[in-house]
């Protein structure tokens, strides 16, 4: 099965294709830009022990695709993982009227640290909008495109959940 991979899908637009083919053994065998990979998975608790071409990693993730958290090595990413029938029918769905509204939601629950930008202000993809303290490390929630600033929700020193509407852009 194809999926395609998008890390920190708000500052990049690339995916990345990944196809998985899972084997007798148990086994994956996973091709990254032509190169054939073998990857082997053990869920234990909420971590997974992930070997690749014989080195192990140990990831966390957090909420559910096709966003999700991850943590290795303490690092922290957000990625978007999409199988190819999910990524065909978003792209089918954008293919009727346009929204003209585009919201930043709270990709997990943390504290509003500060708020960048002003109502009116015009901001670039990638542009930083808020600062997020999450997991006790501070977090820039980023523009996804370009746009004007119509509304913020957030409110610097109070507590968001996951999906909490940040800021609306037009």
């Amino acid at each position: 099965m194809r999926y395609h991979v998008t890390l920190e899908p708000e500052q990049s637009s690339t995916a990345i294709a990944i196809d998985v083919e899972e084997l007798p053994s148990g086994a994956w065998m996973v091709q990254v830009d032509g190169r054939r990979v073998a990857v082997d998975v053990a869920a234990i608790g909420a971590q997974l022990s992930v070997r690749v071409d014989g080195k192990m990693v140990d990831l966390t993730t957090e909420g559910s695709p096709p966003e999700l958290r991850i943590v290795a090595h303490g690092e922290y990413a957000r990625v978007r993982v999409e199988s190819e029938r999910q990524r065909s029918a978003r792209a089918a769905a954008k293919g009727g009227a346009e929204k003209t509204e585009k919201v930043v939601l709270s990709q997990m629950p943390g504290r509003i640290v500060k708020v960048l930008v002003q109502k009116g202000d015009v901001v670039e993809a990638g542009q930083p909008l808020i600062v997020m303290e999450a997991m006790k490390m501070e977090n820039e929630i980023r523009a996804r495109s370009a746009g004007t600033i119509a509304e913020i929700h957030a409110v610097a020193g109070t507590a968001v959940e996951s999906n909490a509407r940040l800021v609306t852009l037009l």
